[in-house]
């Protein structure tokens, strides 16, 4: 177990603007950074980080919490890998307690856990082979250099080898006390009926580890080194718990900094084009490999940047598959650029023909929008064709229909209008075509019968909201966010005497509900003040940033939401507006909460007590004692709205 101090001091010292940065592209926004939330399609920042309460929150989920459980939310790493993940990040050496286990708890390590240690220990393993092994010297890693790969960038990718033995790695597994079961769901050894001792999936190949955007293995991609033999050239390893092909890019652990430093992405089709590219120096590149692009891959490049360059060889009889790809990446609301290379050389060839420089060069002054590229493939397949030209527009347009910014699609219709010399107005008409047949839209000429409303009548909810508990829950949770927020602030006041005395924000609000007994409404804020009490008797003042390390998904949420209101989506700055921070009156507010807040527990009780009285019918004593509670607090009430300022008929504060 990781002990305390190192806990404390991976909280201290990570950074979580670095940390979020590295899965969603962030941008100044005042005091805070603000992005595109990773868990939710929008199209307008609802994601915020603060770097000054070290928190994010995602106003379009409802999530939030410091950099750790943003590690476990988005990579569903538990709370010791991401603490983990996080120190090897920041070079912080991990303590563990010493303390015995029960058999029970070694054995509670869920199959998902041991998924990635087998990959892990898999991929050491190649790695190791191909380094200290004389077979993997001799095949693997003299392949590799004669692919003119140095050997820093073959460590960089931890590229490896497996040995032709045929279970080799099945045996070292075995031996090291993982089961036959596990070997065959990482789909790294097979059992056939015939080989009881178990095969290698990729005996006699070289090793591409396949990472997870936080660097996990995932699975391997692995090429076979011989020519004579009659099998897949490429082989991948097989869907399992941790490894969806459809969900990852490879490349993308390595690139993910340079693609947001650079706010580029290049998009390849293979491993060797990724690493050739590293290998001259352009960092920004990931590849599909081999898998035709899904929506999972384009949010995973979409959390770092907008803009990709497709890069594709000279000669790929797949280019016109491609255009699927476009049209997705386009729904995505991403900036697309195509870039074919000369006949005869693909990503890999080119980068190793050429200096850096010249490569970068090729790529920014070659690459061409989307409309040139489909443009230039379609109409040379068109010829002189009128009918294949007007079909090759056709496709054009579609695409341009995918495109989600109003103002970006009509540029490019323009765009197509003076191309190819057509009216605006029959590229529109031929945009709204489209647009039906993609959209799948019910023809006129169909009865009217048969033609779904489109609007539907939704029935009142039934559910009554009790307005009295409703204004004490807001003020409980007014007063708790107090705390949250401004618990160690020092409040100076004056008793009856005219004697001054300090007293902290805590230590007043908590002398309210103490003194009038107040039972909590709200479990969570009864947990926290709890908690709160706890640290007084400590000696300690707990306030927000206290509890945002608790690993009670709700008591975290709750926190976030108190110390990172709404209003920070908004930059008021921006815009020459200058509104009053929250805690600006921090001592007038806590004085005005806590009188509202026992306006409305006196309200409450009233109610509670109202509600009692026809069970008192036959206890006369009881239910007169009743009564003169409730007239005593109704007297009490209008004490308070006089003192509030409150007009219980138009019910608003009218000196607040």
């Amino acid at each position: 177990m990781i002990s305390k101090q190192t806990i404390d001091k991976i909280f201290s010292t990570i950074r979580v603007e670095e940390i979020v940065g590295e899965y969603v592209q962030l941008k100044r926004a005042g005091s805070n950074f603000k992005g595109l939330s990773p868990f939710h399609d929008e199209k307008s920042p609802s994601f915020v980080v603060s770097p000054s309460k070290q928190i994010w929150k995602d106003f379009s989920t409802g999530k939030g919490g410091t950099a750790i459980s943003f590690l476990m939310e988005i990579e569903n790493f538990t709370y010791p890998e991401a603490l983990r993940h996080a120190a090897k990040k920041y070079g912080i050496e991990i303590e563990e307690d010493q303390r015995e286990f029960s058999e029970e708890a070694k054995n509670a390590q869920s199959e998902r856990d041991i998924l990635y240690k087998i990959h892990e220990i898999a991929n050491e393993y190649f790695q190791n082979i191909l380094w200290e092994n004389e077979e993997g010297r001799s095949i693997g890693l003299s392949y590799f250099r004669e692919r003119e790969l140095k050997d820093e960038i073959i460590k960089k990718f931890q590229l490896g080898y497996s040995p032709e033995k045929k279970n080799a790695f099945t045996e070292f597994a075995l031996n090291k006390g993982y089961s036959k079961e596990i070997l065959e769901k990482s789909g790294l050894s097979i059992f056939p009926e015939n080989s009881p001792s178990g095969i290698d999936r990729f005996r006699e190949r070289v090793m591409f580890p396949i990472h997870s955007f936080s660097g996990r293995v995932l699975g391997f991609g692995a090429r076979i080194l011989k020519n004579n033999i009659k099998t897949a050239k490429y082989l991948n390893s097989p869907e399992t718990e941790i490894y969806h092909k459809s969900n990852v890019l490879y490349g993308l652990n390595q690139s993910k900094q340079a693609i947001s430093r650079k706010n580029i992405c290049l998009l390849v089709e293979g491993y060797m084009d990724v690493i050739s590219l590293h290998l001259s120096g352009i960092e920004n590149v990931v590849a599909s490999s081999g898998t035709s692009l899904t929506t999972e891959q384009i949010k995973l490049i979409k959390r770092l940047t907008e803009n990709v360059t497709i890069l594709f060889d000279g000669d790929n009889a797949g280019i016109k598959a491609s255009f699927r790809s476009i049209d997705m990446l386009l729904t995505e609301g991403m900036n697309i650029r195509v870039l074919l290379f000369p006949e005869g050389d693909d990503p890999d060839s080119f980068a190793r023909k050429h200096p850096q420089e010249y490569v970068e060069k090729f790529i920014e002054n070659e690459a061409m929008d989307f409309i040139d590229f489909k443009a230039e493939i379609l109409l040379k397949e068109a010829g002189n064709d009128p009918i294949k030209k007007a079909e090759a527009i056709r496709n054009i347009v579609k695409s341009v229909g995918f495109v989600q910014n109003a103002l970006k699609r009509e540029v490019y219709l323009k765009e197509v209008s003076n191309k190819f010399g057509l009216s605006e107005q029959s590229l529109f008409n031929e945009l709204d075509i489209q647009k039906q047949i993609t959209q799948n839209q019910t023809p006129k000429n169909l009865p009217k019968e048969n033609i779904q409303p489109k609007l539907e009548i939704v029935p009142e909810s039934v559910e009554q909201v009790d307005p009295i508990m409703f204004d004490l829950l807001k003020q409980e949770n007014n007063l708790v966010n107090l705390m949250l927020n401004f618990g160690d602030v020092v409040l100076h006041r004056e008793n009856e005497e005219n004697e001054k005395y300090d007293i902290t924000v805590i230590e007043e609000i908590l002398h309210h509900f103490e003194e009038e007994n107040y039972e909590f409404q709200l479990e969570l804020n009864k947990i926290i003040i709890d908690s709160i009490k706890e640290g007084i008797q400590n000696e300690e003042l707990r306030k927000g940033n206290f509890f945002v390390t608790f690993m009670d998904e709700n008591i975290t949420s709750k926190v976030v939401d108190a110390i990172m209101p709404l209003n920070d989506l908004e930059n008021w700055a921006s815009r020459n507006i200058f509104p009053p921070n929250y805690g600006d009156k921090i001592s007038s507010q806590v004085e005005g909460d806590i009188l509202i807040h026992k306006f409305r527990y006196i309200d409450y009780l009233i109610k509670k007590i109202g509600e009692d009285l026809p069970n008192q019918m036959n206890n006369e004593t009881q239910y007169f004692e009743s009564i003169r509670k409730i007239t005593l607090l109704k007297q009490a009430s209008m004490k308070l709205s006089e003192i509030l300022g409150y007009s219980p008929i138009k019910g608003v504060y009218v000196k607040r």
